[in-house]
This record gives C-alpha cells, sequence and structure tokens, in this order.
C-alpha cells in the first residue's frame, strides 16, 4: 500500500492480525460483522475505531468522511461489489485486497485477453491496477478451493461514469457475439467500421479508450 498519510480503512478484521501491523504505521478504521470477533477486537485494540456491522449498510455515496485507503481479505462472493463501491468513492484513494484470482485476472486483464471485459474497463479508467501476486490454497486455515490474488488500485480519477458503466454492460451483453451485433440492440444500424473497427470485431479485442470514444460519439 502506498504512504499516502491517509487513513486506512479495514473490513474485516478478523482477530486482528493484520490490524495490530496497520496501527503500527497509520490511523485505522476496522469495519467487522462478526459481533463475537468485534467484543474480541475491543478487548485487544481498545483504542482502534472499531464499527460494528455490515460494511455495505455504513456505505451510503462514501464511507469516510476523509480520504482513505482501503485494505481488505474479501469474501469472494462479495468482492466484486466492494471493489466497486470504493472505485466509486471519491474519498477512496487506494485499495489493496485480497481476492479470488479469477476475478484478479478479470480486473487486471487487457484488450485481447480472453477474460477481458467491462470490470477491466471500468477499473482501468479510475485507476491504476497492479496484479501484485498469487496466494496458494494451503495458505490459509481451513484452505480454500481456489487459489487467491493480492491486487492494488492506485486511482487518477474520481469520475466513475454509471452511464459508461451501462454502456459497458450492452457491449459485453454476450462476448462471443460481434461488437455490433451486442450494440446494435440499443443502438440501431451500428457500425464499427465507422470509428475505425473492423466489422467482426469482438468485444474484448477493443481497448478501453476505443470504447470510451464509442461511448463519446453514440451517447
Amino acid at each position: 500500500m502506498p504512504d499516502s498519510g491517509n487513513l486506512t480503512v479495514e473490513i474485516g478484521p478478523g482477530l486482528g492480525d493484520l490490524t495490530e501491523k496497520l496501527l503500527k504505521r497509520s490511523r485505522v478504521t476496522a469495519y467487522e460483522i462478526d459481533r463475537d470477533l468485534c467484543k474480541v477486537l475491543k478487548n485487544k485494540f481498545p483504542g482502534l475505531n472499531l464499527k460494528c456491522g455490515d460494511v455495505l449498510e455504513f456505505w451510503q455515496k462514501t464511507l469516510e468522511t476523509e480520504e482513505y485507503d482501503l485494505i481488505a481479505n474479501l469474501p469472494y462472493y462479495i468482492a466484486t461489489n466492494i471493489i466497486l463501491k470504493a472505485l466509486k468513492d471519491k474519498n477512496a484513494k487506494n485499495i489493496l485486497v485480497l481476492i479470488q484470482k479469477e476475478v484478479a485476472d478479470k480486473f487486471s486483464a487487457k484488450a485481447g485477453d480472453k477474460n477481458y471485459s467491462s470490470l477491466a474497463i471500468l477499473a482501468q479508467s479510475t485507476a491504476k491496477v497492479k496484479k501484485l501476486f498469487d496466494v496458494p490454497p494451503g495458505a490459509f486455515i481451513p484452505a480454500p478451493k481456489v487459489t487467491s490474488s493480492v491486487i492494488l488500485f492506485e486511482k487518477f480519477e474520481n469520475s466513475f461514469d454509471e452511464e459508461f458503466a451501462k454502456f459497458l454492460k450492452v457491449a459485453f451483453a454476450s462476448p462471443r457475439k460481434t461488437l455490433k451485433k451486442n450494440l446494435s440492440v440499443k443502438y440501431k444500424n451500428f457500425d464499427p467500421e465507422q470509428y475505425g473497427l473492423t466489422k467482426n470485431i469482438r468485444p474484448h479485442q477493443v481497448e478501453g479508450s476505443a470504447f470510451f470514444q464509442l461511448f463519446s460519439a453514440l451517447r
């Protein structure tokens, strides 16, 4: 995590092994949904700013009133939702998370990769995305059935565009179909060749910058 001087927000601190290290380097606000773990954390770290409950219920437009860096070991079922909320949150500046490798690969994918999708384009239009390293199942007790990855998002924009996200959803509606077939559902008579793209190009073959140019031209 960059040494930004920002508040550190930890989601799901558990027994506080990482929390203890974070408190030595910055101010920390921790969100824990498990009430029993909250009791443990309160006793272990009396000075910790601990918020007990579902972080998504705390999280309206912004999670904190000041700029912060987010760090978390995210449950696989909620990882994508949390990352997208942080990318939208104007006060979230850096996001360092441990997530399922498959999801990390989607966020860090480049045009032409088989797992390149709207997630990669949205993330990379807002942040510098770095997949740092993979973590094997054996590193955890109990061991999950999948490999995990640590991924870092360093935000350089606070202009997450909901309309652009909706546009990408249409463009990637059927990844195996051509971009022309997908976009023609909403944009009648769409012709990719008018925008310098080949007639049969598929969504995963189009650079993020080209998608933004298309969006600007078609809306």
